[in-house]
């Protein structure tokens, strides 16, 4: 069953910008929704549903940071049908709108791993940016981490997260950073607010001679809990990315001093004119919605 379900991560790579429903990527690995389904959450950490959104969100970032498109275009090449639709789900997930996304803070300051797309902001970058998208905590809990890199990955510049989410749309609530070029590397982060987080590593190896090997990350099995006053202690290993891993992108900008006046006005639920053409006739626009109810209610 583990290489039908790399297939089927492959066709979403493929066709994110289609209709895309459960019931049919189930069929094309020839089992239930429900056994699919199961066994796709067991294999990956993640829902079908939420891995497709990942990719489609990933997308539009990248169309977003480098490329002209209008948010229209954008869109439609993403697979959604309604600019409003496309908007909300954005702005809920990533925490600021298309347009604010399109600054150069969150473009200079972009972490992206994916085996298409890859960034890593410079070190310079990382300090100037702080230790996290969230108010200084003058309180809280502490996360002490050491990051086990394999000899043969080389040295790596580290970004340490801790995410509210497996596959972080946002910033990390808190992060560090460091030079890794020994098996196992401490790092230590501080101000973590009490609660449950997902803690990610993400190493970019400048001496490395093919993409595949320019990147390598790091997770753990399960959220960590961290309380006020106390330290967590982690071991992350890290490895090379993986055919069946999300793509990952999120900005270390923050929202909160982006412009107020790049707040665009509040979109019209709409059918972009690139996917007006796809729709000739009432049947036809009937038959499209008919679709999209049947991918949400698969994918909700």
């Amino acid at each position: 069953m583990l290489s039908a379900i790399h297939e089927t991560i492959a066709s979403m790579h493929e066709r994110y910008s289609e209709p895309i429903t459960l019931k049919s990527l189930a069929a094309e690995v020839f089992v239930s929704p429900f056994h699919f389904s199961r066994t796709f959450t067991k294999i990956t950490g993640v829902t079908p549903g939420r891995y497709l959104t990942a990719v489609r969100i990933f997308e539009a970032k990248r169309l977003l940071l480098t490329t002209s498109l209008t948010i229209s275009n954008v869109v439609c090449s993403v697979g959604y049908s309604s600019v409003g639709t496309f908007t909300s789900r954005f702005t809920r997930s990533v925490g600021m709108t298309p347009t604010q996304y399109r600054t150069p803070q969150v473009r200079d300051l972009l972490v992206a791993v994916s085996p298409q797309f890859q960034r890593m902001p410079s070190l310079k970058l990382l300090q100037e940016a702080g230790g996290g998208l969230i108010p200084a905590q003058r309180t809280g809990g502490s996360i002490a981490a050491k990051i086990k890199m394999p000899a043969e990955f080389g040295p790596g510049n580290v970004l340490l997260g801790v995410f509210a989410d497996p596959i972080p749309q946002r910033g990390p609530v808190a992060f560090t950073y460091v030079a890794a070029d020994s098996w196992a590397t401490e790092a230590f982060i501080g101000g973590v607010p009490a609660g449950r987080w997902v803690v990610i590593a993400i190493a970019e190896h400048p001496a490395a001679t093919s993409p595949e090997e320019r990147f390598s990350i790091g997770t753990i099995r399960g959220p960590i809990a961290t309380h006020e006053g106390e330290i967590t202690g982690i071991t992350v290993q890290m490895r090379r990315m993986q055919p069946i891993d999300p793509p990952l992108a999120f900005t270390l900008g923050d929202p909160r001093v982006l412009d107020a006046g790049l707040r665009p006005r509040p979109f019209q639920t709409r059918t972009p004119a690139c996917c007006q053409a796809q729709l000739p006739g009432p049947d036809f626009q009937r038959q499209a919605m008919t679709s999209l109810r049947i991918s949400r209610q698969s994918f909700t």
